[in-house]
C-alpha cells in the first residue's frame, strides 16, 4: 500500500467517527479536493508522520490539537489532528496548501506541556537518533544581555552593570544619558561609556545556538549525512546546527511539536470533574454555546483563562459582548497589532455596536466579509477578497498573504498593489475603495492572524472559561497545578477564586500531597481547594512523596513523629514550617514548629529507632521542657506566607496600611474602578503585571492590586520616561491620575507615580521588610527600599545580638511582578 492510499483509508476510516450520522456532500467535495492536491504535491508522508504523533499522543491520554493554518484542512480534522469542523466553519485550503507555493505544509501540534516529553522521546525511539533531531534557534544580542556581557569583559562592578540593565524594557532598547544620570552615574566615564557604546554595536549579533521550541526535522535516511548532530543541553535530546529558515530552504520535513500550558491545565481540570464532580467532559464533548459562560465572558470575568486574560482582551470584553463561538474567534484576532495596525479594530466595534452602517459595495464582497461586517480582520478574508474581488487564484491570493507577513522587512505587497487595485476597478469598485482595500490589507503587517488559528485557540479559550464559570474550585486546583503559566501568579489565582465562593484552605503536612487537591465540604455537595506542597519554595518533590507515603497508615501526630516516618531531611521540615504547614492539623504556629524542630539531629539514634519498631509507635529521645514562645505578628506571618509560599490566605498586605493610606487621601481601587469619568484622584497598590505591548505606541498598561481588588492604569510614554525607574522597580506604587471611562472599560491614566515600596517595610512590626509578591514574568530585580544605609556607620548604644544585617534578606517577601511586551 502507498502512502497516498493509507492516507485516504484512515481519512475515510476517520470520516465515520468524526460524522457518525453521515458525511454532509460539500464536506466531501472538500475531502476529495485536497487529497487530490494532497497526491498532486506528494505530501502523504507528512499527514502520515503527524497523524502517527498525534495518534500515539491520544494512546496515552494526552491531551492534544493541531493549530495554525492546518486548521483549513478538513482532512487534518477527520485524521483527529485538528478541532475546526470544516462543517460550521468556511475553511480556505489554498492558506494551508498550495501548487503555487511548492512548499512542505506546516502543521503546528500543541501538547500537554508536562506531558509533552514523552511524545518527543517517543519520536526519537520510533524515527531513530540518526533521522530525528530539534531545529536550532539563533540567540541574538539583545539590550539587556549586551549590557551585561560587555561590563562583565570590561570589568564593570555588577550591581552596576545590574542596575544599568534593570532599567531596560525592551529587547531593542538602548541606555541613554538620561537613565546614566538617574542612577547618579557619570555618563562621560570613559569605561561606562565604551560598555554602552559596544553594547550598542553588539545588538542582533548572534550570541549562541539554543534548542527551536518545538520543530522537529525527521528523514527518511541518516540526517548525520547532511548536518552535524549534537547532544542538547537537556538528557535525551539532540540539535542539528541549522534553524528553522534553513530547514525550510532545504524543502525538508519539519513537525511542530508544541508546549501548551493550557491543555495541561483543562487536562488536570478534566481528571479532577470525572473524579470528584462524576461527570465525564473533554474538549469535544464540552457543552457548546453556553449562556452562563458568556454572560461571564462578557463581563470580563476572565482571569486565569486562555486568550483572554491579558488587560487588552478583558478591556475588549466588555464592548465586544461574545454570545456566540464566532464571536470569540473574533475576539482572540482582534486584539492583535495586525488589525490594529490596519485600522480595522474600531470600523469593526462601530458597526457591532449600531454607531456605523454596514455596507457592502458588492454582493460578492457581502459574502466573503458578512461574518465580520464588512472588516477584512483575517488572513483568509484577505485572500478571498483578492480572489473575489480582483480575480487572484488561490495560490495568488496565498502568495499575496505571504508578502503581507514579511512586507515589513521586503516591502513585497507593493507588486502587488497594481494588481489588486486594477483587478477591483475591473469589477466595478471605485479606485478609492480599492486603495483602501489594499492599504488595509497592507496593514496587517507580519501580524495577520489565520481565522483557522483564531478557531484552534478559541475552541480551548472557550473550554476553560466553561469550567471556570462552572467548576471554580477544579479551575483553580487546575491551574496552580499547572503553573508556571499565564498572567497572574498563585496569590491572584486563588484571591479570584476566593472571590467566586470557593474555600481554600492551607498547605498541611497531613492532608496536602504534591498537587492541589479538593476535599469535600461535609453536607454541601461542594468542594474546597487543599494547597498543594508544590508551592512550597524549595521543598523536593521527592521529600513530598516520603511525606505522603509515611502517613498513608495514620497522620503524624508530632514534629519528632513524622521527621521518623518520614525520613526527610530536617531543611525539608524547616521548608515546611515556613510554609506554615504545620498549623492546619498539629496546632503548631511556625515559632513553635521551628522550636520542636531545633531538637531534631541529623538523623534518628538507632537505639531509639529500634524501640519505635518494636512498640510501632514513635518515641521521642528527649523530653522537651514546655516553653512559651512569643509568636509572630499578622503582618509578619502574611510577610512569611509570600516569603515562602507566594501567597497567603490572611488578611491582604494593605489592609495593615489602610489606615496611613487613608490619612494621605489614598483610596482603595474598587472606589477608584467605580468613580465617575474625568474625576482625579489617587489610588494604590502592589504591581501584579507590566504590559507594554509593541502596538500600543510606547504605552505601558500596569495593573495593580489591593484588598478590594485591581485597578488598571495607563502611563504615557513621556511619564513612563520620568518616572523609569518607579515603573520598572516598584513593588507597591501610588498613581495620581485621571479616570477615563468607555461603556464598562475603566482605566486610571497616570499623571504622577510614586514608589511606596518602602512603606511595606513595616508590615511584619519592623521585624522585616517587606517586597510584594507578583508573577514569574518580570525581569527586573527590586533593591532593598527602607533599608539601613550600609555605608553609614551603625547608631551608638546598639547591642549585637540587636543588629540586623540587610543583606540577609531575613523576613523579607520578594513579589515578581509579571511583564510582557
Amino acid at each position: 500500500m502507498t502512502a497516498q492510499q493509507s492516507l485516504e483509508h484512515y481519512t475515510w476510516q476517520g470520516v465515520t467517527t468524526r460524522y457518525p450520522e453521515g458525511l454532509p456532500d460539500h464536506v466531501e467535495k472538500t475531502i476529495r479536493h485536497e487529497l487530490a492536491l494532497i497526491e498532486t504535491m506528494k505530501y502523504a508522508p507528512y499527514f502520515l508522520t503527524v497523524f502517527s504523533i498525534v495518534r500515539y499522543a491520544r494512546s496515552q491520554a494526552i491531551l492534544c490539537q493541531g493549530r495554525g493554518s492546518a486548521a483549513n484542512s478538513a482532512v487534518c480534522y477527520v485524521l483527529g489532528i485538528t478541532s475546526i469542523d470544516p462543517d460550521t466553519n468556511d475553511l480556505l485550503f489554498e492558506r494551508f496548501v498550495s501548487q503555487e507555493r511548492d512548499e512542505p505544509p506546516d502543521i503546528d501540534v500543541d501538547f500537554e506541556h508536562e506531558r509533552r516529553e514523552e511524545v518527543i522521546q517517543w519520536i526519537y525511539k520510533a524515527y531513530g537518533h540518526d533521522k530525528a533531531a530539534l531545529c536550532s534557534t539563533v540567540t541574538r544580542y539583545r539590550a539587556k544581555g549586551a549590557i551585561r556581557d560587555v561590563g562583565k569583559a570590561l570589568g564593570l562592578p555588577e550591581d552596576l552593570i545590574k542596575a544599568l540593565s534593570s532599567g531596560i524594557w525592551s529587547w531593542s532598547e538602548t541606555v541613554g544619558e538620561s537613565q546614566v544620570r538617574a542612577l547618579g552615574l557619570n555618563p562621560k566615564d570613559r569605561r561606562l561609556a565604551l560598555t554602552l557604546r559596544l553594547a550598542q554595536q553588539l545588538m542582533g549579533a548572534p550570541r549562541h545556538l539554543g534548542q527551536h521550541p518545538g520543530g522537529f526535522v525527521l528523514t527518511h535516511d541518516r540526517l548525520d549525512h547532511l548536518v552535524p548532530i549534537e547532544p542538547a543541553a537537556m538528557v535525551d535530546r539532540q540539535v542539528i546546527e541549522w534553524d528553522k529558515d534553513d530547514v525550510e530552504a532545504l524543502k525538508m520535513m519539519k513537525v511542530d511539536v508544541l508546549a501548551h500550558g493550557m491543555l495541561t491545565c483543562m487536562a488536570k481540570a478534566f481528571a479532577l470533574i470525572g473524579a470528584h464532580k462524576h461527570q465525564d467532559i473533554d474538549l469535544a464533548t464540552i457543552p457548546q454555546e453556553d449562556a452562563a459562560t458568556y454572560a461571564m465572558i462578557r463581563r470580563a470575568d476572565t482571569l486565569g483563562t486562555f486568550q483572554i486574560e491579558s488587560r487588552a482582551q478583558m478591556s475588549m470584553l466588555p464592548r465586544m459582548k461574545p454570545k456566540t463561538f464566532y464571536d470569540l474567534v473574533i475576539q482572540v484576532a482582534i486584539v492583535r497589532p495586525g488589525p490594529i495596525q490596519g485600522d480595522m479594530v474600531h470600523p469593526y466595534l462601530r458597526r457591532r455596536e449600531g454607531k456605523e452602517k454596514v455596507e457592502y459595495p458588492t454582493p460578492e464582497l457581502e459574502a466573503v466579509l458578512h461574518k465580520t461586517l464588512g472588516v477584512p480582520l483575517f488572513q483568509e478574508s484577505a485572500m478571498k477578497v483578492a480572489m473575489v474581488c480582483a480575480g487572484f487564484t488561490g495560490g495568488e491570493a496565498d502568495q499575496l498573504r505571504k508578502s503581507m507577513a514579511t512586507f515589513k522587512f521586503t516591502g513585497g505587497v507593493s507588486r502587488f498593489q497594481d494588481k489588486l487595485v486594477s483587478g477591483m476597478i475591473k469589477n466595478g469598485y471605485t479606485k478609492e475603495f480599492a486603495e483602501k482595500t489594499f492599504s488595509q490589507l497592507e496593514g496587517f503587517g507580519s501580524y495577520g492572524f489565520p481565522e483557522s488559528h483564531a478557531a484552534s485557540f478559541a475552541l480551548i479559550a472557550y473550554a476553560s472559561n466553561y469550567v471556570k464559570c462552572h467548576f471554580p474550585d477544579v479551575f483553580c486546583a487546575a491551574l496552580l497545578n499547572s503553573q508556571p503559566m499565564g498572567f497572574y501568579a498563585p496569590a491572584q489565582i486563588v484571591s479570584d477564586a476566593r472571590k467566586h465562593g470557593v474555600e481554600v484552605r492551607s498547605i498541611c503536612i497531613n492532608r496536602s500531597r504534591w498537587d492541589c487537591t479538593l476535599e469535600e465540604v461535609h453536607g454541601t455537595g461542594r468542594h474546597a481547594v487543599r494547597l498543594g506542597m508544590r508551592l512550597v519554595r524549595g521543598l523536593a518533590t521527592a521529600d513530598a512523596a516520603r511525606i505522603v507515603a509515611a502517613r498513608a497508615d495514620q497522620p503524624f501526630a508530632s514534629v519528632d513523629e513524622m521527621w521518623r516516618r518520614s525520613g526527610v531531611p530536617v531543611a525539608s521540615l524547616v521548608e515546611l514550617v515556613e510554609a506554615d504547614a504545620f498549623l492546619p492539623s498539629l496546632r503548631l504556629e511556625r515559632r513553635d514548629a521551628l522550636w520542636a524542630i531545633k531538637a531534631l539531629r541529623d538523623e534518628p539514634l538507632p537505639l531509639f529507632t529500634a524501640a519505635a519498631e518494636r512498640e510501632a509507635r514513635a518515641i521521642a529521645e528527649q523530653q522537651e521542657p514546655e516553653v512559651e514562645l512569643r509568636q509572630m505578628t499578622d503582618g509578619h506571618n502574611v510577610v512569611e506566607d509570600y516569603g515562602h509560599v507566594g501567597l497567603t490566605l490572611r488578611e491582604h498586605p494593605l489592609r495593615f496600611m489602610r489606615a496611613d493610606l487613608t490619612k494621605r487621601r489614598i483610596i482603595t481601587c474598587a472606589e477608584a474602578m467605580t468613580a465617575r469619568d474625568g474625576q482625579w484622584l489617587m489610588a494604590a497598590g502592589l504591581v501584579l503585571v507590566r504590559q507594554r505591548p509593541g502596538s500600543a505606541k510606547g504605552v505601558m498598561f500596569i495593573t495593580i492590586e489591593d484588598e478590594t481588588g485591581i485597578a488598571n492604569i495607563v502611563v504615557w510614554p513621556k511619564l513612563f520616561e520620568r518616572s523609569r525607574r518607579v515603573v520598572l522597580g516598584a513593588s507597591m506604587m501610588a498613581i495620581n491620575g485621571r479616570i477615563q471611562r468607555e461603556g464598562e472599560v475603566v482605566h486610571l491614566v497616570a499623571q504622577q507615580l510614586l514608589d511606596l515600596s518602602a512603606d511595606l517595610s513595616g508590615l511584619a512590626g519592623r521585624d522585616g521588610e517587606f517586597h510584594p509578591p507578583t508573577g514569574r514574568g518580570d525581569e527586573f530585580a527590586h533593591g532593598s527600599p527602607g533599608s539601613p544605609d550600609s555605608r553609614e556607620k551603625a547608631p551608638p548604644g546598639v547591642r549585637a545580638r540587636d543588629l540586623f544585617t540587610p543583606d540577609l534578606h531575613i523576613d523579607t517577601l520578594k513579589i515578581k511582578s509579571r511583564n510582557f511586551q
